[in-house]
């Protein structure tokens, strides 16, 4: 029989409740992400002995579960604080009823959350009174104190968690969160999650890699007893766990070779063979230079999600395509939609390819390389049918021009591959 919760709050300690929302029926988040077993809007309480905070809110569509529960451990007259870690629609759905139930209580949220509030009320027009914080910023309930923590980018810009001292339980937000929807809600009682767990990380924080290290260093010293993240199963038992699998997962786990060596990684496919000559030409060049290592991958038959972890840690990306039916080939699609999981931005981009007839894989390439935020330094280069030696040697050059960017060497280099004029 599928466990079923109570319409009351849940107690996590003494005077501090659960008050979420479980949705089980959700097959997916935000569009993008699988949500095979559903997943909760977590919501808390804390009471102090001035008064009562709340720590994030539910989906709209399950605000009356949020309310009942609510009702159940405090009367609106006692709110005195509203904390938001994060005004994402799943868990700020219910705060403009909330905000009319509770006039009185002063909302806590993140600097940059502001503007995120101000969209979020505009329908109804005035603003709360509210208070914008910042690491280390607190609010004492009375024999209870909530601690503030910056976590911008966890995943999005506005991002805090919430520290209570007095429990040493850290109310996370979307860190330490997954989907995962369990109505025993604790971790020591649920299902195995650890698929969900990763999951949620790998497509929500893993872009923001250097951010998690910057939580983990306001974290970590905080030794919590208990966190309660935003979404899936409370982590009451061996809650260090989890925050040293985030700084496992956030930590680079592959190196370049040589201290201060660059690293160019080079994909292509090729229907006739043309395309592969090039790249082969641009590894030459690339290799010409010191302090540049050099691969190639073929994409026929790859699994993009293979390349990840060395797409996270390279320097340089170059793609390779042939033009069929006027556009780049599904793997190197496949392999750039990939890459929004990754932070890739900063990194030095480029493309190439043989075509027939018309040629856009290149320039396509070059506008997806952009629009993620890589430098493309170099003008793409399209060379028609089968390349000659003349044209070998301008994927020559470009390799060495792409190596001497890497390195910062560009003085006296090539200020960009010498590119065929097509009709």
């Amino acid at each position: 029989m599928t466990p079923s919760l109570p319409d009351t709050a849940v107690e996590l300690a003494p005077g501090v409740h659960w008050v979420g929302a479980l949705d089980p029926r959700l097959r997916a988040f935000d569009i993008i992400l699988a949500t095979a077993n559903g997943t909760t809007y977590n919501a808390y309480t804390v009471r102090g002995e001035r008064g009562v905070a709340v720590i994030d809110t539910v989906k709209e569509s399950f605000a009356d579960d949020f309310f009942r529960r609510l009702e159940s451990v405090c009367d609106y007259d006692e709110i005195t604080t509203i904390v938001l870690n994060h005004l994402e629609p799943d868990h700020s759905g219910a705060l403009p009823e909330l905000l009319r139930r509770a006039p009185a209580a002063r909302v806590y949220l993140s600097t940059r959350a502001q503007i995120m509030l101000k969209a979020l009320l505009k329908p109804g027009g005035a603003l709360p009174a509210y208070q914008p914080v910042k690491t280390g910023d607190s609010v004492d309930l009375g024999g209870r104190t909530l601690r503030f923590l910056n976590t911008p980018y966890l995943h999005w810009p506005d991002t805090q968690c919430t520290w209570l001292a007095e429990e040493g339980m850290l109310f996370s937000g979307d860190v330490f969160g997954c989907h995962f929807c369990d109505a025993r809600l604790f971790n020591d009682r649920v299902g195995d999650f650890r698929f969900s767990f990763e999951y949620y990380y790998a497509h929500l924080m893993r872009p923001f890699r250097e951010n998690v290290l910057d939580a983990l260093q306001l974290i970590e010293p905080l030794a919590p007893r208990f966190i309660a993240p935003a979404h899936g199963p409370l982590l009451r038992r061996n809650p260090s766990e989890y925050i040293q699998r985030y700084r496992e997962l956030a930590t680079p786990r592959l190196t370049n070779g040589a201290a201060g060596e660059k690293t160019l990684l080079i994909f292509y496919l090729s229907a006739y063979g043309n395309t592969r000559s090039m790249a082969e030409a641009i590894v030459a060049g690339a290799e010409s230079e010191p302090g540049v290592r050099v691969s190639l991958y073929d994409l026929e038959g790859s699994d993009p999600a293979t390349f990840i972890d060395l797409v996270e840690e390279a320097d340089g990306l170059a793609f390779g395509s042939p033009t069929i039916n006027g556009d780049a080939v599904r793997p190197i699609w496949d392999l750039l939609a990939s890459l929004t999981s990754v932070n890739i931005q900063g990194k030095l981009g480029a493309a190439f390819g043989s075509f027939g007839w018309s040629g856009e894989a290149v320039r396509l390439i070059e506008d997806r390389l952009r629009g993620l935020k890589l430098e493309v330094p170099l003008e793409g280069l399209r060379l028609r049918l089968v390349p000659d030696t003349g044209e070998l040697e301008q994927c020559r050059q470009m390799g060495v021009t792409l190596a001497r960017h890497l390195t910062g060497s560009t003085e006296g280099a090539l200020d960009e591959a010498a590119v065929l004029d097509t009709a």
